[in-house]
């Protein structure tokens, strides 16, 4: 049932689609106490130089912006390319078009806008393009999303999986979209995120250098009033990776942090993103 009423949502125009997506955001702003909560405390954390009013306005549209993408995401599994390269606008893509010109492999540093998938269904047209997933306790589901979020060639890679075969794709020329963002647990290093410590996964220097692939930005910003998404995709990182972990790891956020500043609205901050603190130092949550 469900997935029939994202079929039938699909066959909206994106306006409307926006429209409804304002309305059913803004029912869950109000209604969900605990997101609304962590969404406002972490644009209040890394936005310090601004008052409640921005924190609170930017956490509602982030609310609007959620709802219609999650209400929009059959057009991302049923339109066609047509119809998708229609709606999509590229800024910077030929950075990414000499890479591959180049034969070299990349990363895509694609932190957690809300509209992220777009991009890789996207750039998966000209190659296909490697992205992760974490697998439910529903087989069937876990199939259907694979199939559509790969459906123009796009190559799903599990994340418990092992990495030796992640590393392998990339070194086969396959574009890695990766995703960066996420509470690391005592597995992540403490680096500043928008001046904040945020333990943060330290690897991406470790497939950048075992890969030799180059690292790319990549942002994806949704356009107002339903009129489609624009993607970002920026130069590649100069001199990186360094060797050095801790500081590999701190530019990589500085980059996710300047991709946000675009837009912040965009970013999926309902998330806890400072979930694990150092030394034993209270929640802000």
């Amino acid at each position: 049932m469900g997935i029939g009423l994202i079929r039938l949502l699909s066959w909206l125009p994106l306006p409307v689609i926006a429209f409804l997506g304002k309305v059913v955001g803004s029912l869950l702003f109000y209604s969900m106490r605990s997101r609304r909560e962590i969404a406002i405390t972490n644009i209040s954390l890394c936005f310090p130089d601004q008052d409640a009013a921005y924190a609170r306005a930017t956490a509602l549209r982030c609310f609007q912006l959620i709802a219609q993408t999650t209400l929009g995401i059959g057009v991302n599994w049923w339109a066609s390319p047509d119809r998708l390269q229609r709606l999509v606008q590229f800024e910077g893509k030929e950075h990414f078009e000499l890479a591959l010109q180049q034969k070299r492999n990349i990363i895509l540093l694609a932190p957690h806008a809300i509209a992220l998938e777009i991009a890789g269904l996207l750039l998966s047209l000209e190659r296909p393009m490697i992205t992760m997933y974490q697998k439910t306790r529903r087989p069937f589901f876990n199939d259907y999303v694979r199939n559509k979020r790969g459906r123009f060639g796009g190559l799903l890679f599990e994340r418990r999986a092992p990495m030796r075969k992640l590393l392998k794709l990339i070194r086969q020329g396959n574009p890695f979209y990766y995703l960066p963002d996420q509470d690391a647990g005592d597995k992540g290093l403490f680096v500043p995120f928008f001046n904040t410590p945020a333990a943060t996964y330290p690897v991406l220097s470790k497939f950048a250098d075992m890969s030799d692939a180059l690292v790319l930005p990549c942002y994806t910003h949704i356009l107002p009033s339903g009129k489609g998404w624009r993607v970002v995709i920026k130069p590649p990182l100069q001199q990186f990776p360094t060797g050095d972990e801790l500081v590999d790891t701190a530019r990589m956020n500085a980059e996710v942090e300047a991709m946000i500043r675009t837009g912040p609205e965009q970013y999926f901050w309902v998330h806890k993103r400072f979930k694990t603190r150092p030394d034993a130092e209270p929640s802000v949550y």
